[in-house]
């Protein structure tokens, strides 16, 4: 039996929105004795609006004619519509690191789904500001990278974390990393760095957060996942989900609640950034699922 991702690709288009823009790439794909195995596509406005589409395809021998393929598209179908357009095997796992600092829950839901291949990815590394988490991650067998983030000194500790990311990473994953990455460490990973936090009505910033919103008798607690940008916390939103809570939570129910949440929220992120599902338009993100 063969893989289901053997010979299978994914191919996502933006454009401005026009006629024949579906004709054109399912008529390229029918040329070239491809399979279309599902096909999802989305206007922001049929009159002047931007077009957005996902097709996952099965096409006999595509592995060792990606490049020449990729080639013909562009000259035959993407360069007409001025399309940003991005064309991926499904059957090579992206690389996957993860910076982290103490908090260990969605860092240990990542490495547990990924070892069961729910996440279909090679985590090739964990990078910490803090020694805690080695042996946790170790016994996962995935390196771990102890490095200090000094005051006034961070520009040499992301330094150094661009050089271990460097060939090793298609995504990076910030698990509750509580550093605040430089421009030039976001740059390096445009539309390739997701954070997750916890999201409460009204906002809770800074330092106990879930104290606060129970002295406030929140009633709703959720988390956000989403792409980094140089704007804090403001990047294009992958995922949200909420749960409900009442008076009857103490603060570290609220906490344990909290926690889970992130865990779920983190891992749909990633699992469908890892499957091409997810497509930036400007501050947004149009998501298909």
């Amino acid at each position: 039996m063969t893989s289901s991702r053997e010979s299978t690709a994914y191919l996502t288009v933006s454009c401005k929105d026009r006629p024949g823009i579906v004709a054109a790439v399912s008529g390229f794909l029918f040329s070239k004795d491809a399979n279309i195995i599902h096909s999802d596509q989305h206007s922001s406005d049929p009159v002047g609006g931007r077009f957005f589409l996902r097709m996952k395809f099965h096409l006999s021998g595509i592995e060792s004619n990606l490049d020449k393929f990729k080639q013909e598209f562009s000259e035959k179908v993407a360069d007409k519509f001025d399309m940003d357009w991005s064309l991926n095997p499904a059957w090579i796992r992206k690389k996957t690191a993860i910076l982290v600092s103490k908090f260990d829950h969605a860092l240990m839901d990542l490495l547990w789904r990924a070892k069961r291949d729910e996440l279909f990815t090679e985590i090739t590394m964990v990078i910490s500001n803090h020694p805690d988490l080695r042996e946790a991650v170790e016994s996962f067998g995935v390196t771990f990278h102890h490095v200090p983030v000094e005051k006034d000194k961070k520009e040499e500790s992301e330094k150094k974390i661009i050089e271990l990311l460097k060939g090793n990473a298609d995504l990076v994953i910030l698990a509750r990393y509580m550093q605040i990455l430089t421009p030039k460490l976001i740059d390096a990973y445009p539309g390739k760095i997701i954070n997750i936090h916890h999201s409460f009505l009204p906002a809770f910033v800074g330092a106990d957060p879930y104290r606060r919103a129970g002295e406030r008798g929140v009633k709703l607690i959720g988390a956000t996942a989403h792409y980094v940008t140089e704007e804090l916390d403001q990047g294009p939103i992958i995922e949200q989900d909420v749960i409900r809570v009442s008076h009857r939570h103490d603060i570290e129910e609220l906490k344990i609640l909290g926690r889970d949440i992130e865990r779920q929220v983190l891992s749909r992120a990633v699992k469908w950034h890892l499957s091409e599902r997810v497509l930036i338009d400007g501050n947004k993100t149009v998501v298909f699922i």
